[in-house]
This record gives structure tokens, sequence and C-alpha cells, in this order.
């Protein structure tokens, strides 16, 4: 996997949070990384957008591109559009990302919102450019109720176009999980037909860098270069037998 693209189920889901420790967790098995934003909406010319906050986590050997930036916290074509900047076209996307798979191990093409969010006029998004690429997509999704239904949802959006789910990240474990993202753990899986390949901790972006680099490799799997298992996670966090009540 040279080129992996990362897609949420929906927004403020953990994807950039999953992305760096994807990225660390590369960097720590020795890989040379990239990350591309194509869209960064809802940040100022100056501010520091979602690439930016990869390299802060990940480190500084991770490089870094963003192709267009908007203003505005909308989707790309509503917020290229309002703010009277170009929009992006998938082969845009795909050019960048094959330059940097040039000279990277990986290249990790962070989307705006959820897969089939709109880039262009024209109606295109993440999953054409990952045509265009033939890569991959992990699927980053929430822990708690509404998962299920949006992951499987995602994960046959990418199969009915011929593409390729990677696999499913939760991109903010609780701390305190209640009942339905612990039996969502064992039922994504089956909903979704993938595989969970890690659960990045509640409030992971907090950490300090250092810390977030070493303790990355954790909360991926192999596949991701971690040592995060599912089938140990899944016994830890497995909710109790339901017994029903007696009268």
């Amino acid at each position: 996997m040279s080129v992996v693209m990362v897609s949420g189920t929906g927004t403020e889901i953990g994807k950039t949070v999953v992305t760096a420790a994807v990225a660390a967790a590369a960097v720590a098995a020795g890989r040379s990384v990239a990350v591309l934003k194509p869209a960064q909406t809802g940040v100022g010319p100056q501010e520091p957008g979602d690439a930016a906050e990869v390299v802060r986590l990940a480190g500084s050997s991770v490089t870094a591109m963003e192709l267009a930036r908007y203003p505005e916290p909308l989707a790309p074509d509503t917020a290229a559009r309002r703010s009277g900047l170009p929009t992006l076209a998938p082969a845009q996307i795909a050019e960048a990302a094959r330059r940097l798979a040039g000279d990277h191990d990986l290249v990790l093409v962070e989307g705006a919102g959820g897969l089939l969010v709109q880039f262009d006029e024209a109606g295109h998004t993440l999953a054409d450019a990952a045509r265009l690429l033939g890569a991959p997509t992990l699927i980053v999704a929430p822990a708690g109720l509404g998962t299920l239904n949006s992951t499987t949802l995602t994960a046959e959006a990418l199969r009915a176009r011929g593409l390729t789910p990677l696999g499913v990240v939760v991109g903010s474990w609780p701390h305190s999980p209640d009942l339905a993202a612990r039996c969502n753990l064992a039922d994504l899986p089956k909903s979704s037909e993938l595989p969970l390949l890690g659960a990045v901790p509640e409030g992971a972006g907090t950490l300090p860098p250092e810390l977030f680099r070493a303790e990355a490799p954790s909360w991926l799997s192999p596949p991701l270069s971690g040592t995060w298992s599912a089938q140990s996670f899944l016994t830890t966090w497995s909710p109790p037998a339901y017994t029903p009540a007696t009268t």
C-alpha cells in the first residue's frame, strides 16, 4: 500500500487524529510518510490545518501537502463556490498523491467529512480520486449509536464503485464506553464485513506529541504498522451477557 485514502463516516469523528496515528506508527516502523489534505475548509490563511496537525503529532519527518484551502467550514464544493475560489478535480488529487508516492513509502490522503462529500461542480468525491489511484480506503468511524449504519453504508458505497475498503478504525474510543459502544465492537465487523484495524483512545490528540508517537502503534493493528489486537480488545471491552429481569 503506497497510497491509502482516509475517509470518515462523517465529520468530527477523529479522522485527523487517526491519520496522525497511522503516520506515527508507519514512521516508527521505519517507513517514510507523507500526508495529503486535498481540501482544507474552515481554516484561515495563516492557521494550521489538518495536515499540519498530523505533522505536529506524528513528527517533523512526515511530509505535509495541502492543495486547496477554503475559509468556511463547509463541504469543499460549497466552500469553494461561496469563496469564489477554484474547486478541486479528482485528477489533481491523484496527481499530487502520485508525486508524493514517488518519494515516500506511504501516502495518506485525508478526505473532508465523509466519503461522498463533493469536491467540485461535477459532484466528484474522494471515491473518484481513489479510483484513479487504485488506492484502498480506511474508514474512520465513531464508537456509539448509529455507527453500524453509517459504517456499513460507507463500505457498501466503496464496493459499489469497485473500490477496496481496507478496514475500520474507531476514531475516538471512550474512556468509559457505554453498552452501545461495547456491542458495536463485535457488530461492526459483521455489519460492514470489514476487519477492525484499531481504536484510538478519546483525547489522544491532546497528548504530548512524544507520548502520542510512542503510543500510536498500540492503537493500530499490524496491517497499519501497529501491535493492536482486535481479539484481545474485544475480550477487554465485550459487554456482559443479557440477563432478563425476574419478577
